[in-house]
């Protein structure tokens, strides 16, 4: 078992001057997830390298037993400083790929040429795709084999416009995934702000919130096994 990872290369949030890019907790629950179950993961961002951590994800409010552990594996610190570029990646030797949030992946990978191809290879490859909290907002441009939004008519979730409205980022984010995916025709689906909330699709899997991404990935290594 084989899985992709990516993250964003995105630091900057907006024009607010402060600093944004991937949620710790949504990177360190699927990575224990997928290596726990005996998965070999590899991760890649646009830039490659090291991604940039959202810092507010890093305060103590947001620490879970997984990010913990994280903190405490100098390996899995190694191989988040070491992200392969993106453009070097195979869909064909992945068994799945899985997008987490933070609010970084609304700026690059959403718009991406790359990681939208990416997605539609594995997509018409029949191979399971998982997104979680911000995630989902990287499929906004992705297409169905047939040219119609990958998302329309799907049942999809990712995060509400009343979560993003108690974090204080309407105004900020380029654009809200709860009214995109309803723009683009999904069925879109949420459960209570700030709890675990997960909806399959088929082979598409997505989750509202940080709280949903261990969730996601146990949804996806399912699909594998």
């Amino acid at each position: 078992m084989k899985i992709l990872m990516v993250l964003t290369s995105h630091d900057e949030l907006g024009n607010t001057g402060k600093k944004t890019g991937f949620w710790l907790e949504e990177f360190a629950a699927p990575y224990y997830a997928f290596t726990d179950a005996g998965a070999e993961v590899v991760l890649a961002s646009p830039a490659g390298g090291q991604p940039p951590l959202d810092p507010k994800s890093d305060l103590p409010d947001f620490q879970t037993e997984l990010t913990h552990r994280f903190k405490a594996d100098p390996a899995a610190q190694a191989a988040l400083a070491s992200t392969v570029k993106l453009d070097t990646v195979d869909q064909a030797d992945f068994d799945t790929v899985f997008y987490p949030g933070g609010h970084g992946p609304l700026w690059d990978l959403a718009e991406s040429e790359t990681s939208i191809q990416l997605i539609e290879s594995f997509e018409r490859a029949g191979k399971p795709i998982g997104f979680v909290c911000h995630a989902p907002g990287v499929l906004r441009h992705v297409k169905a084999a047939d040219g119609t939004p990958l998302v329309q008519g799907r049942r999809v979730t990712g995060f509400t416009n009343s979560e993003e409205a108690a974090v204080e980022l309407t105004d900020v984010v380029p654009f809200l995934i709860e009214e995109e995916f309803q723009k683009l025709g999904a069925s879109y689906q949420k459960g209570p702000d700030w709890a675990p909330f997960v909806v399959t699709d088929g082979k598409l899997i997505t989750g509202q919130n940080p709280a949903s991404s261990e969730a996601v990935a146990k949804a996806l290594i399912e699909q594998l096994l």
